[in-house]
């Protein structure tokens, strides 16, 4: 029996491929190994949405010359969006002669049948990078995906992107937009619901620009709404929004779901119009804050959350100022924060006027003092209510204490004496942090959150 071992990087979607490429291996008779150094199929799929993501997965592959020296023998495959990117497969070649696969994001599903090749005495590096849609299309049809969740899994509905923000080099190596097919979505789904699941969450780089290449006026709303009419299904979740996409219909919809969970997710990037201009997003402030208003005035109680990027080519003094006035104004629940890095290949690499890098860092660190205690703030107004809570399992960083969700994805931890994973319970918030609630368990709820 051959074992595999997969090391993900990346976002939600790396991480779904990554579930996808598991359930491919399994079905094709491998079992997953424990430790790296256990297994005989070493699989790495990449990420190449920042350098400090590709200089761990650079770490990460040399990591495994030791492995290949002790057990000449094993294959090692690296795939993803790291491949895909142009020069990359040139420089493994010559840095990394260990690796046996390299398969770019529109390949991964013949991984089993490359891996098989190898096993078969294939002795040539086997390398599959397709060009766009020219060649093999993107996990858009059915496979097999192994769930790390009874109770919650996540469907991607579309891949790639057309957005083509100045500083993101997903287009390029994920490709442009393509849904996924509707019935196939919801027959997934269904067939999910029918195994326990209670919550979905939808991915894809931009959910809203779902069904616009397809026929039959498929839309996003269309999908939630569709979804929504599915039995036993508690909550639906998606990830992400482009605040461009994210229409008032949109919010109207949505308000006549109660299924959809009341967090929007919505990718903010730069509070200066400048600076959103240089980064091509397609609105200015005024729409944005337009936008989270009316999000409010429909759900008073939803949580809004955002990405926010510092440092981009061209940010003076007074911008960097402009984005903190603004994100101070927004008022968000939670805000991701991230350093501006070059990506060769994108319009911003070839910008001049390139940020130093302790001036970023010095950034960062003032955005995060000031969103953290808007964040604590909020949470703190939690404090005494009874919120519904999925239970996911055992806290990650106190096995005594079990974590959940709640309807506009705050995490939970609580204590509790019997297993409650995939049970929706009923919490009193007794205490908040910046990243998370603590609470004590009231009782089996009969909502879904």
């Amino acid at each position: 029996m051959h074992c595999y071992y997969l090391e993900t990087f990346g976002c939600q979607m790396n991480e779904n491929d990554s579930r996808t490429m598991a359930g491919l291996l399994e079905s094709s008779g491998y079992q997953e190994a424990e430790t790296k150094e256990q297994a005989d199929i070493i699989v790495v799929n990449t990420c190449c949405v920042r350098q400090s993501a590709e200089n761990r997965i650079n770490g990460f592959i040399g990591s495994l010359k030791k492995i290949k020296t002790m057990n000449p023998g094993a294959i090692i495959a690296v795939c993803g969006c790291m491949v895909q990117k142009e020069g990359s497969v040139q420089r493994f070649l010559r840095t990394a002669r260990h690796i046996d696969i390299l398969i770019g994001t529109f390949a991964i599903s013949k991984l089993p049948l490359y891996i098989a090749e190898k096993l078969a005495g294939v002795k040539e590096t086997i390398i599959d990078v397709a060009e766009g849609e020219k060649s093999y299309l993107p996990l858009t049809e059915s496979y097999p995906v192994k769930r790390s969740s009874d109770s919650r899994a996540q469907v991607s509905i579309i891949y790639g992107c057309d957005n083509f923000c100045s500083y993101c080099i997903v287009p390029y190596v994920r490709g442009r937009e393509k849904s996924r097919d509707p019935q196939i979505i919801l027959s997934e789904i269904s067939s999910l619901v029918n195994d326990g699941c209670r919550e979905i969450q939808l991915l894809g780089q931009n959910v809203n620009s779902y069904g616009r290449d397809l026929a039959d006026n498929w839309s996003f709303a269309r999908l939630l709404q569709e979804m929504s009419s599915i039995p036993n299904l508690a909550r639906i979740r998606y990830m992400t929004s482009h605040p461009k996409d994210f229409s008032r219909e949109l919010v109207d919809t949505i308000a006549g779901l109660p299924k959809v969970c009341r967090h929007f997710h919505l990718p903010l990037q730069a509070g200066c119009d400048k600076t959103l201009s240089a980064m091509n997003r397609g609105y200015n402030c005024d729409y944005y804050l337009q936008l989270i208003n009316y999000i409010r005035r429909v759900f008073p109680d939803c949580a809004i959350t955002s990405d926010l990027i510092v440092g981009f080519p061209g940010e003076t003094d007074e911008d960097f100022a402009a984005t903190l006035d603004f994100v101070s104004a927004c008022k968000f629940d939670a805000a991701y924060t991230f350093i501006y890095s070059q990506r060769s290949g994108t319009p911003a690499a070839e910008i001049p006027d390139q940020i130093n890098e302790e001036i970023k860092k010095e950034r960062i660190q003032r955005l995060i003092a000031m969103q953290e205690p808007i964040s604590l703030a909020i949470n703190c107004k939690l404090i005494g209510r009874h919120l519904p809570v999925l239970v996911e399992g055992k806290s990650k960083n106190n096995p005594d204490m079990y974590s959940g969700r709640t309807e506009s994805n705050k995490i939970v931890n609580f204590p509790g004496d019997s297993d409650m994973t995939g049970q929706f319970i009923d919490i009193e918030i007794v205490s908040a942090k910046t990243w998370n609630l603590l609470g004590s368990a009231v009782s089996p709820s009969k909502g879904r959150g």
